[in-house]
């Protein structure tokens, strides 16, 4: 079946076509048409002048909708996907937290259950975040699971469930072994919740490590005597860079600094959106603990850290628009296609020939008006 989506602004990375069309064949990108010659046989789709772009990649994202990863629950997975696919997202890892190791394993297999039968996203793995962090960077995680760095207890979850990103504090005993073993089996590490210097995020890169989750938060902060983890992310090349876009969790004026100082080639944009995103004001849990969500933000009951986020994946979008004023052609990289080049994810994240057909429609105001994947409209 060929599908032809004509009459759009197609944005890609470093593309931005004011007038075009795109040809899908077996569900994957056959062409990109400018101009008035369309071919004739194929299922017309009119786009009517909106933004059509790739789908947003959400490697880090809890929950949505009252639904929460580690309800431990098929369908809170199912009812996540679909709410990620409102949102524009058509790969999404799901994010677990710090919990007891035989309920992350049961997890881990209701995850594995939901790739096989997932008609919405997809799933190429999940986001292992903790437990393996640091107690006084805890946040939102539960200190009461947290544990030391466990290779054998890694290895058992990515053997029920494919790890894309494990998340740790990569200054305790046994993370440097912890983060070379992953880099064998194919795992992307990433600091967090960490207490660490910059020696020790150089040190942890030098064995593998490559990202740095919800940056900003939850680790060492830029100190003019010690740069922290936040200085080593802006020095080090090795390092892909997760922003939660909500200018809450980052102000607008530290996402202007990163977007001035850290090449747009590292950064990556994601929710960490927990059970509170399209839920409005109200309480809510997130990995057994309870939060309270007022406009927008999320914060634990108990202390008041901030829990997660509210956000959507194409309001996270919208913010970077309003707050970097940078061209689409160029932020359209930190919605998927540096998350697609930092784990391998092949054939997505781009509109080009060979490439799924995973795509978002966008009205102006960056509402999502339909989301297709694979050349199917979901």
């Amino acid at each position: 079946m060929r599908k032809l989506i004509t009459n759009v602004r197609l944005v890609s990375p470093d593309l931005d076509l004011p007038q075009a069309a795109v040809l899908i064949e077996d569900g994957r990108i056959a062409s990109l048409i400018e101009g008035n010659n369309l071919p004739i046989s194929a299922e017309r789709i009119d786009g009517s002048g909106q933004i059509l772009m790739p789908g947003f990649i959400d490697i880090h994202s809890h929950g949505a909708d009252g639904c929460d990863v580690c309800d431990d629950s098929l369908e809170a997975l199912a009812h996540i996907g679909r709410r990620k696919l409102e949102e524009g997202v058509t790969t999404w890892l799901p994010t677990t937290l710090t919990q007891p190791k035989e309920r992350l394993k049961s997890i881990a297999a209701k995850i594995a259950k939901f790739r096989e039968q997932d008609l919405f996203t997809r799933c190429p793995g999940m986001h292992v975040e903790g437990p393996f962090i640091n107690k006084e960077r805890a946040g939102a995680q539960n200190p009461q699971f947290v544990r030391l760095p466990d290779y054998a207890e890694v290895e058992d979850l990515h053997a029920i469930m494919p790890a894309a990103i494990v998340s740790l504090a990569p200054e305790m005993p046994g993370a440097l072994e912890l983060i070379e073993g992953c880099r064998a089996l194919g795992i992307a590490c990433s600091a967090a919740h960490t207490s660490a210097t910059a020696a020790q995020i150089f040190a942890a890169c030098d064995v593998g490590l490559t990202h740095l989750t919800h940056y900003g938060n939850a680790m060492t902060p830029l100190h003019h005597r010690e740069i922290g983890v936040v200085g080593a992310g802006m020095m080090d090349e090795r390092l892909m860079i997760e922003l939660i876009t909500d200018g809450i969790h980052l102000s607008p004026d530290m996402l202007r600094l990163v977007f001035t100082t850290i090449p747009i080639d590292r950064l990556m944009m994601i929710t960490d959106s927990m059970a509170a995103s399209w839920m409005g004001n109200g309480e809510t849990t997130l990995g057994g603990l309870a939060v309270t969500v007022r406009d927008g933000v999320a914060r634990l009951k108990e202390g008041g850290a901030l829990a997660g986020s509210a956000l959507k994946a194409n309001e996270g979008l919208k913010n970077l628009v309003e707050i970097t004023r940078l061209p689409l052609s160029e932020l359209v990289k930190v919605t998927g296609w540096n998350q697609a080049r930092s784990l391998g994810l092949k054939d997505v994240g781009k509109i080009a020939r060979g490439f799924h057909a995973d795509l978002v429609l966008l009205n102006g105001d960056f509402s999502v008006e339909r989301t297709f994947v694979g050349g199917v409209e979901r």
